[in-house]
């Protein structure tokens, strides 16, 4: 016993255990070969994982972004529209004041043509600021009918021939603001 231990091992019997006869070990191969189970694989696993996190981490990132930007879009649209409506009033104020000054001027006058007169004022300035902002009164009376722009309430005989198919009056007006209806003209038809 004490001879077995004493005598030199052979590396070939004692190495790994699951190498199998006539196959060389990885120690064995030269300087730059590589075998085809030494980490090209491994190399190839590690760089896909790496290229799937980046992927991943983009992806995460876009997402975040996009809805930072649905978030700032939307608050810009409503201060938008707040400061649109803030924009119209202040250009109607001074037409309500306006309107303030001829009742407390007029309240105690008998006088209808005052009265009159003021409101004419006024009506003009409301008419002029509300152009000046893009409304446009649609003229309709004696016109033809267009479904786009006009509303038929109803249809009466017409007074002359040349009024027949036509508008003969104009109930309520229309307007558009730029070259969009915003409220179509009710209007009476000649039949």
């Amino acid at each position: 016993m004490a001879d077995e231990q004493n005598l030199p091992q052979d590396d070939n019997l004692t190495g790994n255990a699951d190498h199998v006869a006539g196959e060389m070990t990885e120690e064995t191969t030269g300087p730059g070969e590589a075998t085809a189970s030494e980490g090209a694989p491994h190399a190839t696993g590690s760089k896909t994982d790496a290229e799937l996190a980046d992927l991943k981490d983009k992806y995460l990132r876009l997402a975040a972004e996009f809805e930072n930007y649905k978030r700032r879009t939307t608050k810009e649209r409503a201060d938008l529209f707040k400061t649109a409506n803030q924009e119209l009033m202040v250009a109607l104020l001074p037409v309500l004041d306006d309107f303030d000054r001829a009742r407390h001027h007029t309240k105690d006058t008998e006088d209808a043509n005052a009265v009159r007169e003021s409101v004419d004022i006024i009506y003009n300035k409301l008419q002029k600021t509300l152009s000046q902002k893009g409304l446009v009164t649609m003229e309709a009376k004696g016109g033809d009918f267009d479904p786009e722009l006009h509303e038929a309430i109803t249809q009466i005989p017409a007074p002359s021939e040349d009024l027949k198919g036509k508008i003969v009056d104009e109930v309520e007006k229309g307007y558009s603001l730029g070259d969009r209806v915003i409220r179509h003209a009710k209007v009476v038809l000649g039949s």
